[in-house]
């Protein structure tokens, strides 16, 4: 029998894992934290009994990929779960714009803007079910939906600039641009509009749910499949050399291009070691979570139901914040994610206590403290917030390296995605997993398509393992 080691348990090693053993190779996955999951783990780091997600929080593309959805994993105990409104965007003065799963509903809800969001955002989610397959597959494929995939690219290869130039009210644009957003890139860099687009049609289509107990529910659930198919898990291992892992037909790395080519020494190949020095990192994150007691006191009537709120004020305001993390400089109004996870997920919270989940793009490695920043983009659109803080727990980038070592400088994308390293990630092939070493795949999201809690790279990674197996 054939045997494999994933070095990382984050969603795409455990996927890799699962799609190795479910196909009869002997799985290992090592981990050197304490406990498995990546950047799909969840705690308590406000008040005993409150649970906050450690990174991924919302799930549209875990709900949508064609690996994840397809396992079945309701049977292994995970359990999705929808806010009422998947997103808001407030707006000074109580305005906001709102992103509904019903498309009609926000269609309605934009006024004179609604027929272009319609006409293009619409027409992404109603290709949806064609187009998935295909936005989550290496940059180089054989597409199986050709004329779909055109359609998609000749909006999606704009920036979000020139795309946001079709609304009109600051309601659409800001909504279409905290959405885009999410691609830690200036708004004016090329291909920036396709992010906006996929995860605002996924919403339409699939909704933007939270994992009932916290997002370690999806890994546990990989996990428990994994283990019912005879892998196993060790965490609190740490591996320094390839030459550790001789006697495995495979090995699976989920880490950051840097961690890989330190880990195969000289063996890696002159050529990959090369495309995996110049891989770019991109700008940070910096988290803080609450504890409040009752809820946010939004002056936007929708933000009070929505799973995820979005804090930077007009698309001018957000493309400036954008502009100024990718050149090193803090913004006075970072861009803010909030996650209202218990309003979906009233487990998470304890006592009328309830978990806030946030964090503010800032530039790379920052080494200030973005707390008060987050604080005052809430308070700005939430007046009286700060009353009902009763913890704060934050976590910079060198601690969130420190948690998940793919994470170096904050960088929670595992990868700047601007430019070249748009479709070379980490090199430009029709084959972006294999490292040149026979039997060794890199699986992380520095490979296609790229961040996202999709479990898609540690698949197509597998499956390329598989291959090479097959023909070995």
């Amino acid at each position: 029998m054939s045997s494999a080691v994933v070095v990382g348990s984050g969603p795409n090693g455990l996927a890799a894992a699962v799609h190795l053993a479910a196909r009869g190779v002997t799985v290992r996955v090592l981990e050197a934290q304490e406990t498995f999951g990546g950047g799909c783990r969840s705690s308590e780091p406000t008040l005993p009994g409150v649970v906050a997600d450690d990174c991924s929080a919302f799930h549209p593309l875990a709900a949508a990929s064609p690996f994840l959805a397809g396992l079945g994993l309701e049977a292994e105990g995970l359990r999705w779960r929808w806010p009422e409104v998947q997103l808001s965007h407030p707006l000074d003065g109580g305005r906001e714009g709102v992103l509904w799963q019903d498309l009609d509903r926000t269609v309605a809800g934009l006024g004179r803007d609604g027929p272009a969001w319609d006409a293009i955002v619409g027409r992404t989610a109603r290709d949806f079910a064609t187009l998935v397959g295909e936005v989550l597959a290496p940059p180089i494929h054989w597409p199986r939906h050709p004329w779909a995939l055109a359609r998609f690219g000749l909006d999606a290869v704009l920036p979000a600039t020139l795309t946001a130039r079709r609304w009109r009210d600051d309601e659409a644009r800001a909504l279409f641009g905290g959405i885009a957003a999410h691609a830690f890139a200036p708004l004016s860099a090329p291909l920036t509009t396709s992010v906006g687009l996929v995860l605002a049609a996924t919403a339409h289509a699939v909704g933007w749910p939270v994992a009932e107990g916290g997002s370690q529910s999806i890994t546990a659930a990989l996990a428990r499949r994994l283990e019912s198919l005879g892998g196993s898990i060790q965490t609190r291992t740490t591996v320094t050399s390839i030459a550790e892992l001789d006697g495995a037909d495979l090995v699976l790395l989920d880490l950051a291009p840097a961690a890989a080519a330190r880990l195969l020494g000289p063996r890696l190949p002159a050529t990959t070691a090369r495309a995996y020095s110049r891989f770019r990192r991109g700008p940070a994150a910096f988290k803080v979570d609450f504890a409040i007691e009752g809820d946010i006191p939004w002056t936007s009537e929708n933000a009070r139901r929505a799973g995820t709120v979005h804090l930077g004020g007009t698309f001018e305001e957000i493309a400036r914040a954008e502009a100024d993390i990718t050149r090193g400089r803090m913004p006075a109004r970072p861009f803010v994610l909030v996650g209202q996870q218990y309003l979906a997920d009233p487990t998470r919270s304890r006592d009328g206590i309830n978990p806030i989940w946030s964090y503010a793009h800032v530039p790379h490695a920052y080494a200030g403290d973005a707390t008060e920043a987050v604080i005052a983009q809430i308070e700005r659109f939430a007046p009286g917030f700060r009353q009902r803080v009763r913890g704060v727990a934050s976590r910079g980038p060198a601690a969130l390296a420190a948690h998940n070592a793919n994470y170096v400088g904050g960088d929670i994308g595992t990868g700047a995605t601007t430019g070249l390293q748009l479709i070379a990630r980490p090199v430009l092939s029709p084959n972006p997993y294999a490292t040149g070493v026979p039997g060794v795949y890199l699986c992380s999201a520095a490979t296609p398509p790229g961040p996202g809690t999709h479990g898609m790279s540690g698949y197509r990674a597998a499956g390329a393992a598989l291959d090479w197996l097959s023909r070995r």
